[in-house]
């Protein structure tokens, strides 16, 4: 066990066991999302109190996030001439969701997380080609489509508000809306999430919940779960890719409904 400020000694195995943990959380967050589901209940099992381990579980969220992003673009995977325009409305949600945690429950949010998730699982089984475009397919301009607009502004009330999930509702707008290819939604996503933590880790520090050792070893290992994602995106197929999205929209709906 630790205590909250993060300067008492880990158990080897418990950091072991955040090293895994957050190893296993960057891949599924780089390829498709729902790490949290792992990352949160093996940080209050080290006895973080549940605001605690949310906060702290950020921390792994944003080095995984920056790390993506990197690794993507190196790779030619991020379109830099859409960044601003993605951007802007998910930030600008952000901020609504931010203030909108602070008056009306989480819980809220939960259905509306939920029937995104079994949509997208039923879009991946009916019409598969709207998540997962094919080749050639011409990618629409967030200026140009106002649907997509208020899509990345949903994306980030909800993101703003819990952020759990939220790569889902991403993934949802840029790969069904604006016609990325899985794999530069999912650099876009990446950058997006990035935004959105920066903003509320800002917040958790400035209220004292950040536990900085469990959050860094979680950190380190989200790092390399994150470089693993990107190469396994850059070489799988986009059906590989959608059917790994497939099963992880069905993990997440499950356990969202279990919680």
């Amino acid at each position: 066990m630790i205590e909250i400020n993060g300067l008492s000694a880990i158990d080897p195995w418990l950091i072991l066991l955040l090293l895994v943990v957050g190893l296993v959380a960057g891949v599924i967050n780089t390829l498709a999302g729902g790490g949290s589901n792992l990352t949160l209940p093996a940080l209050m099992v080290m006895g973080l109190p549940a605001d605690v381990a949310n906060a702290t579980n950020r921390v792994g969220v944003l080095l995984q996030s920056l790390t993506g992003v990197r690794d993507f673009d190196q790779h030619g995977q991020l379109p830099r001439a859409d960044l601003w325009s993605v951007l802007r409305p998910t930030l600008m949600g952000s901020a609504f969701g931010a203030v909108g945690a602070a008056f009306a429950p989480v819980a809220y949010l939960k259905p509306v997380l939920l029937m995104v998730m079994v949509g997208m699982a039923l879009i991946i089984l009916i019409s598969p080609s709207v998540i997962a475009p094919p080749p050639g397919t011409a990618v629409r301009h967030v200026n140009d489509s106002p649907k997509a607009f208020w899509g990345l502004f949903a994306a980030g009330v909800y993101g703003g508000f819990v952020q759990a999930g939220v790569g889902f509702v991403l993934i949802a707008t840029l790969a069904g809306t604006l016609r990325y290819d899985l794999v530069k939604t999912n650099a876009l996503k990446m950058l997006c999430g990035a935004a959105l933590t920066i903003v509320a880790l800002a917040v958790f520090i400035w209220q004292g919940l950040v536990a900085w050792v469990p959050g860094l070893i979680l950190g380190v290992g989200s790092i390399i779960g994150a470089k693993v994602g990107v190469r396994l995106a850059l070489k799988a197929s986009q059906r590989g890719l959608k059917w790994f999205l497939f099963v992880m929209t069905v993990v997440a709906s499950i356990s969202a409904m279990l919680s």
